[in-house]
């Protein structure tokens, strides 16, 4: 079965920042990240658009709860989650 939601990271080219978000489309939602389809969000204004980490999910509750809980671990829990599956913070794939 596909995946029906994701919450995912973003940081900038420093990785000063990080950016927790989910979404039913990964590949558009990080798009509309990088594009800067909205000038005036946290990510434009920040030049967070470097997906680093995303987690898949059968539904969009789940996904959110998810979301709810990583928002609010310290940057340096989210570090070590990233760490595990993505140790040089490279930019990943968009799965599709």
């Amino acid at each position: 079965m596909l995946a029906s939601a994701f919450v995912y990271i973003l940081t900038n080219e420093y990785h000063t920042t990080l950016y927790i978000g989910v979404t039913t489309d990964l590949y558009v939602r990080v798009w509309e990240h990088q594009t800067k389809q909205n000038p005036r969000s946290f990510t434009a204004r920040y030049n967070v658009t470097k997906l680093i980490y995303y987690e898949s999910f059968d539904s969009i509750a789940v996904a959110i709860r998810r979301e709810k809980y990583l928002k609010k671990k310290k940057r340096c829990w989210k570090e070590d989650l990233i760490g595990t599956v993505n140790p040089l913070w490279d930019e990943v794939e968009v799965p599709g």
